[in-house]
């Protein structure tokens, strides 16, 4: 039982398999812009390296006095010298105080922080002088501070965006799978209405015909009605076991070349009687004197013009007429079944096929022999 406004259960399985597939992308999203950081971290660093190296390369070829021309980067580079003792002063105007403690290996690169913030440290000589060459980092932490609140931003937007979008394609998957959940459940509920009804039968029949001592007649009476019910049940037994068969793994049996117009005729001859009981013409009609030649099996299009015709005869009507029609149509041959009874209504034709549905309760059929008909045709590649 669900109760009005609730949510429907396709609804809750979608947005659950939409949370565990924004989950995930956000997980992957986590790992990519961390390794994106330290990626973009990591050659802005080096290309403070190279800056520094540049300039210690400037002071072993000048002096300390050799200007820094890098007009790319604003940032000013310092210097600083190393004494024997292991004092370190500077020896760059504004450079800021230099740690004594640090010790720096010939070539090495360190970034420390000092007064002035995070600082890019690297050593080298000039002159027999050791010399550390520093910059601050201050424009590298904000460029990476920018990129981690753009990534930040992108998050939740990218997390939406993919929830909004598995949910939209969840929805639209599963909606096959609930229509065909759907129509399973009515094909059951259909096909047990429709065994019950002949099983009730018979057991009525038998129940009355065992309560008490009957003439003769009225036990041949009884038996013809069980009669009737079980060819009625074992027909629909039939219809059922071979629609199974076709869905799971439709026969192959041999196909060769058949004449459709002499089918249409065979089958057409086989219910003239019916016609003539119910007052309605049957009549084949065939387009140019060739023959109608496919390749199937006999016994599939000998069934599918059977359920097609016996279908119409059963809308015909007294004075009516059912027309049997084939024809050449380019490289493909086309049979039509026409009958002058009332037609389908328009909003059942897109369930025309589906097991035990009828149009009308006229005719007492089990609405099976569309379905049937529409298995032949697709397992033939038919249209």
């Amino acid at each position: 039982m669900r109760l009005r406004g609730a949510v429907p259960p396709k609804v809750v399985h979608a947005a659950k398999v939409a949370a565990a597939a924004s989950l995930l992308v956000g997980v992957v999203y986590a790992a990519c812009v961390t390794v994106l950081d330290q990626a973009v971290t990591s050659r802005l660093t080096e290309a403070v390296d190279t800056r520094l190296a540049e300039r210690l390369s400037d002071v072993r070829e000048v002096g300390l006095q050799a200007p820094d021309e890098d007009d790319i980067d604003s940032t000013p580079v310092y210097l600083w010298q190393v004494g024997r003792s292991g004092p370190v002063s500077g020896a760059s105007s504004g450079a800021p105080p230099l740690p004594s403690s640090i010790r720096l290996g010939p070539d090495g690169e360190e970034t420390v922080r000092l007064s002035g913030g995070p600082y890019r440290l690297v050593a080298g000589s000039a002159d027999g002088v050791r010399l550390i060459a520093g910059q601050s980092l201050q424009s590298v932490v904000h460029l990476t501070a920018l990129l981690r609140d753009g990534e930040a931003l992108a998050a939740p937007v990218l997390l939406l965006a993919m929830f909004a979008g598995a949910l939209t394609i969840g929805l639209r998957a599963l909606s096959p799978v609930e229509q065909s959940r759907r129509r399973q459940l009515e094909f059951t509920a259909d096909a047990s209405h429709e065994l019950r009804t002949p099983l009730s039968v018979i057991s009525a029949e038998t129940s009355i015909a065992l309560s008490a001592p009957r003439e003769p007649a009225e036990y041949r009476a009884a038996l013809s009605r069980i009669e009737g019910e079980s060819t009625r049940l074992r027909k629909i037994v039939e219809d059922l076991l071979w629609l199974a068969r076709f869905d799971s793994a439709p026969p192959q049996p041999g196909e060769e070349p058949l004449d459709v117009a002499t089918i249409a005729g065979q089958c057409a001859e086989r219910f003239r009687a019916v016609g003539a009981t119910k007052l309605f013409d049957i009549e084949v009609v065939t387009s140019g004197s060739a023959p109608a030649w496919i390749s199937a099996p006999p016994e599939w299009i000998d069934r599918l013009t059977g359920v097609l015709v016996d279908n119409a005869c059963r809308f015909a009507g007294a004075g009516g007429t059912v027309r049997i029609t084939v024809a050449h149509r380019g490289s493909r041959v086309t049979m039509a079944v026409e009958d002058t009874g009332p037609g389908i209504p328009a909003e059942l034709r897109p369930r025309l096929f589906d097991r035990f549905r009828r149009s009308t309760e006229q005719g007492g059929s089990a609405g099976l022999g569309l379905a049937i008909a529409d298995s032949i045709v697709r397992s033939t590649d038919g249209q």
